[in-house]
């Protein structure tokens, strides 16, 4: 499948704020590697309050900017916009003021659980986000222990009215087998409605937008591949997305057995 726009949600490319980029240099290599993918839009989600990194509003804004006048210098064809990887807490709504969103009205926005659970509040705050406007997108599910031992709790954070991001790379195996399964489960329950590369300067972060969307194109349908891409352009434009439209299916209960 060719696209003529691709859009890519999930990406560590600024330069020195996080565990993506090191340098203007790699971020300019990342920027090639993304054209090479066929990306055309990138969303700059630097990690946010996630115990490690604070990357203030303000800050992002301006390094992107920056960068995005450094790839117009170099005539390197991709425009990049100011988001965040917003890390799930219990001060999000004293502190959204200096959140980014996925667009430019908060209509959506990345939120990153911790991957070894799903915080006790998760479905509160995600209440308490959708009541400010803001629908929470679920960075990388898929990695998260907790949901893949139990996808039907991403399927209830689904039905209480968020939205899940896919790591292309999983979907392709990158992060093993059972990840593969898993990401392949949630495309085919409807768990998720974006695809994004989630990608760092590391070895096996890389972009593989367009690899993981024609595969779901030859697992599934040219469809539902181009719903994907569909879904990350009406994000980023804070276009009208609802999971409700694409049926999200529960998993089948394994039936227990009870032995006297």
């Amino acid at each position: 499948m060719h696209f003529d726009k691709l859009v890519d949600l999930h990406c560590h490319i600024l330069p020195g704020i996080d565990d993506g980029s090191e340098s203007l240099e790699k971020s300019l290599a990342l920027a090639q590697a993304a054209i090479a993918d066929g990306v055309t839009h990138i969303l700059a989600t630097p990690h946010h309050l996630d115990n490690q990194y604070v990357n203030h509003k303000a800050d992002v804004i301006k390094l992107c900017d920056q960068f995005q006048a450094e790839l117009d210098r170099q005539k390197l064809p991709l425009s990049v916009f100011a988001g965040q990887e917003v890390h799930i807490n219990g001060d999000l709504i004293e502190k959204y003021d200096d959140l980014l969103g996925i667009d430019e009205d908060k209509h959506y926005m990345l939120l990153e659980f911790p991957h070894g659970e799903v915080p006790a509040y998760a479905k509160r705050m995600i209440f308490d986000l959708r009541k400010k406007g803001t629908t929470p997108v679920i960075c990388h599910p898929e990695r998260n222990h907790e949901i893949q031992e139990n996808l039907d709790l991403l399927y209830e954070f689904i039905e209480n009215g968020a939205l899940a991001q896919l790591t292309a790379t999983s979907y392709i195996g990158g992060f093993g087998e059972h990840v593969a399964e898993l990401s392949h489960k949630m495309v085919e329950h409807n768990l998720v409605q974006i695809i994004a590369s989630d990608a760092h300067n590391l070895p096996g972060r890389k972009f593989v937008l367009s690899e993981a969307l024609n595969q779901v194109a030859q697992d599934f349908d040219a469809a539902k591949a181009q719903a994907f891409e569909a879904n990350a352009e009406k994000l980023i434009n804070g276009d009208y997305v609802a999971a409700h439209d694409y049926s999200p299916i529960p998993m089948k209960k394994k039936k227990k057995f009870f032995f006297f």
